[in-house]
């Protein structure tokens, strides 16, 4: 079967065939019975096999990539053009991130009939991801319930990553010292995608305490840590007030009261690279004052202030 090129009309059919798409070689034919947009000009026809008497380019085809070409006529002075980015699909791989994902925000275990419809996908769909995830250790699946879990691999997989463990590694000494000085607990939180991240937390040596969760995401426009972050950052944007950010550049500290729990005040510090103006982490503590607190929020303040130039200079920045 031919096609015209100027149309992409099938010549015995005239079956409708969209302009630029090719399944092989274009070629010259004059057995084609010419339709109404080409009669009075010559016609290029699709041939499995005949080679192409101009240049055309290869593009290396796949049933999960999406193109968009522009096909020239030899005499209409046209160049090839490819406008669109190939869109690579992969459907094994967007279930199984569905799927970690789900578990990950759930507080309890899931059966595979709740995790399909979580994803919006029927238990058989999953059925094989579920397997291979499992096998992979990322998941656990209780063998009496059947409820799946998230292993910890990918914590071990996080805390593998290099910035992140050479930031931990040098941050946690120091953390630990500011938390038994202080006698209150204390954090690291990084920029993740426009938001906060906590990647390292140590507990107050008290028995009383504030805990925040490592992995916890936080937003930087409601957050003390963030407003630091961002403050400290070029490529960051954010909706706080310019004065706001320069006086916590100003200060290299911001001392207010938590956002979302009464009664703590967070009390940040930069961690900076030396020289510059460019935060890598926020050290925060959030205090508690309480009959159970020993230490003034100001004594607090400045023994934060040592452990975040410890950690500067553990990281050699």
């Amino acid at each position: 079967m031919s096609s015209c090129w100027r149309t992409g009309a099938c010549s015995t059919s005239q079956a409708p065939r969209p302009r630029g798409t090719r399944s092989s070689r274009w070629i010259w034919d004059s057995s084609c019975r010419p339709c109404r947009s080409c009669a009075s000009s010559p016609t290029v026809l699709l041939s499995p096999q005949a080679p192409s008497p101009y240049p055309t380019t290869s593009i290396a085809r796949s049933p999960d990539v999406s193109w968009q070409s522009s096909i020239p006529h030899p005499d209409d002075g046209e160049t090839p053009l490819v406008e669109q980015q190939p869109d690579y699909a992969a459907p094994a791989v967007d279930k199984a991130l569905d799927i970690l994902e789900t578990l990950a925000a759930a507080a309890d275990g899931l059966s595979q009939l709740d995790i399909a419809k979580a994803v919006d996908r029927s238990p058989g769909q999953i059925f094989r991801v579920l397997l291979r995830l499992e096998k992979r250790g990322y998941l656990h699946r209780d063998p009496q319930s059947g409820l799946y879990q998230l292993s910890m691999r990918l914590f071990d997989l996080a805390h593998r990553h290099e910035p992140t463990r050479s930031l931990i590694a040098a941050a946690m000494p120091a953390m630990r010292r500011v938390a038994d000085a202080t006698r209150q607990s204390c954090n690291l939180g990084v920029i993740d995608e426009g938001r906060v991240r906590i990647i390292a937390q140590v507990e107050s040596p008290d028995d009383f305490g504030f805990h925040v969760r490592i992995g916890a995401l936080f937003p930087l426009d409601g957050t003390a840590s963030g407003n630091v972050l961002a403050a400290f950052s070029s490529v960051v944007h954010t909706d706080v007030p310019e004065s706001v950010l320069a006086d916590i550049r100003r200060d290299r500290l911001l001392v207010r009261p938590d956002s979302a729990q009464p009664g703590i005040t967070d009390i940040v510090h930069p961690i900076l690279r030396s020289g510059l103006d460019e935060a890598v982490a926020a050290l925060t503590v959030p205090y508690i004052a309480t009959s159970y607190s020993r230490v003034p929020a100001e004594d607090v303040s400045a023994a934060a202030a040592r452990g975040a130039r410890e950690i500067e200079h553990a990281l050699g920045i």
